[in-house]
């Protein structure tokens, strides 16, 4: 069953943020990852809106997670720490 990652972010700092997604994008990719939504038109209606929103669709939950847990998106999320505010999530899809 399919996975989706859900991504909320303010950019802090648009270069080491940059960074995040050049890297992050190999690794996401290399987990069967697939951008639905990259940074698009968003319109929010609830709760703290953030400028930049992200949708990736995984073969499954396992595998988003791996994902996340791995070496190449941890080295990633180093500089993505450091230059956002930033909700993540995993949704089991149906």
């Amino acid at each position: 069953m399919s996975a989706y990652w859900i991504a909320h972010v303010t950019v802090t700092d648009a270069d080491a943020y940059g960074e995040y997604a050049s890297l992050a994008t190999g690794a996401i990719e290399a987990h069967g990852g697939e951008f639905l939504a990259r940074g698009t038109r968003t319109v929010w209606l609830e709760g703290e809106e953030r400028a930049r929103n992200v949708v990736v669709r995984f073969p499954s939950v396992e595998d988003a997670e791996r994902c996340y847990q791995s070496e190449a998106y941890q080295k990633a999320l180093s500089f993505a720490r450091k230059a956002s505010i930033r909700d993540l999530c995993i949704v089991e899809g149906n």
